[in-house]
């Protein structure tokens, strides 16, 4: 394995950052989780772009223009030989010193990329469908740090995924201070009732996925469903004909029980299989392409 740091590649034993990087000891930075399908990065643009916006939020200078980001991604994919993988994009703040001010950081931010395959659940899982609960510790509020930012400071989503681990769950949902469904500890949540599909909508304190873009767009165009965005209590998901969950990692899957209810007929939902159909056709046939021959596909 190839790891990218600063414009220079290390092995995977080698490949370190300073004890003294403020990512380190502050969780200050910010990343994305990426795919490569069949030899293409999928949707690059809009990743680089939830960066961007992610890093001027937190007064956090790129230190590359997105372009050079981009050809550096696919040089590392590249670089490893793969045609599917997983790609952790990391920028933090850089080596500062023990206190806060950032303006410590001088030697200017710290950029990493590691490319590997990834199977955050297995195949039968979306068969089957995922278990959930809905975690104590409620999704920070638009007042404070927004889950838009997808920052290092990931502590908040550890500790509810560590809450689904306890109770024999996959993943834990995540309320609002209103107590409003929002997310998941590492995804986006939907459900289906008589054919109509809803959502969180941004206000209710989500991380803008670019899954669930996708999704909203393959509801539109493909299935001719438009997907309405409200708020909704979690009582909504427990009388819910189908629930599913989207995210980089997890792509589109099924959940089948919540907080020990069962979700309709208890196994991924027809409309939740069609999507995930028609998600990995779209995903396989578009993104960008890092080698010579995707571009000519």
């Amino acid at each position: 394995m190839k790891i990218y740091i600063d414009g220079e590649y290390y092995d995977k034993a080698d490949a370190k950052v300073s004890v003294f990087d403020h990512g380190v000891l502050y969780g200050d930075g910010v990343f994305e989780g990426i795919r490569a399908y069949n030899g293409r990065v999928f949707r690059l643009e809009d990743h680089l772009s939830r960066l961007q916006d992610s890093a001027n939020s937190i007064l956090l200078k790129l230190p590359l223009p997105i372009k050079d980001i981009e050809k550096a991604i696919l040089d590392t994919v590249r670089a490893n030989g793969l045609k599917d993988a997983y790609i952790r994009l990391v920028v933090t703040r850089g080596v500062g010193d023990l206190g806060l001010d950032m303006r410590k950081c001088r030697s200017g931010a710290t950029l990493f990329i590691i490319a590997d395959k990834i199977e955050l659940y297995p195949d039968e899982f979306y068969e089957k469908g995922l278990t959930l609960v809905t975690s104590t510790i409620r999704q920070k509020g638009l007042d404070q740090v927004t889950p838009s930012v997808k920052s290092l400071n990931y502590l908040a989503n550890i500790m509810a995924r560590a809450e689904a681990t306890a109770a024999g769950a996959q993943e834990a949902i995540m309320l609002n201070a209103q107590g409003h469904v929002s997310e998941c500890s590492g995804d986006n949540i939907f459900f289906i009732k008589k054919g109509k599909i809803f959502t969180p909508p941004t206000s209710a304190g989500i991380l803008v996925g670019v899954t669930r873009q996708v999704v909203l767009e393959l509801c539109s165009e493909k299935l001719g469903i438009k997907v309405v965005e409200r708020n909704f209590p979690r009582y909504d998901l427990y009388s819910a004909d189908e629930v599913f969950l989207t995210g980089t990692g997890a792509e589109v899957i099924a959940a089948v029980k919540i907080d020990g209810r069962s979700i309709g007929k208890a196994v991924a939902g027809p409309l939740t299989r069609q999507l995930i159909k028609c998600f990995r056709e779209y995903a396989r046939s578009h993104g960008t392409p890092v080698y010579e021959e995707a571009k000519v596909k």
